[in-house]
């Protein structure tokens, strides 16, 4: 897969999308990344992810590789940001870092815009917990 910049306009349901090399937002890129994992979740904005009950979504506690993450300001999940679990790390594509990077849970709760943890959802596919 290509290093896809940071791209706010390039999210899983825009009727103009361009190649993912050329830049997607956080939830594109989480589910490319999925999908290599052949994991699959429908292409939702963070608000409708965490809304689908028919996705799983864990206690935090119970995190594993490949799941996402939803961040944000506050416990509400319209606006989140989607990162994927990876061990220790969380993999994700952000504008601060404007490429795809990881960073650990302390460096999310460091970050107000990011502080609080909305929840886990664990997507769908042959590998899937």
């Amino acid at each position: 897969m290509a290093v896809a910049p940071y791209r706010f306009e390039a999210h899983p349901q825009a009727s103009d999308s361009i190649p993912l090399a050329s830049g997607a937002n956080c939830q594109r890129y989480a589910y490319a990344v999925l999908a290599l994992f052949d994991r699959r979740v429908p292409p939702h904005r963070s608000s409708e992810l965490w809304e689908d009950s028919t996705l799983k979504h864990p206690d935090r506690t119970d995190a594993h590789d490949l799941d996402l993450v939803l961040f944000n300001d506050s416990d509400n999940a319209w606006g989140a940001h989607v990162a994927i679990v990876v061990g220790d790390g969380l993999l994700h594509l952000c504008a601060e870092e404007g490429r795809p990077a990881i960073w650990s849970w302390a460096d999310f709760a460091r970050r107000p815009r990011y502080e609080h943890v909305v929840g886990l959802v664990r997507a769908s596919g042959d590998s899937a917990r």
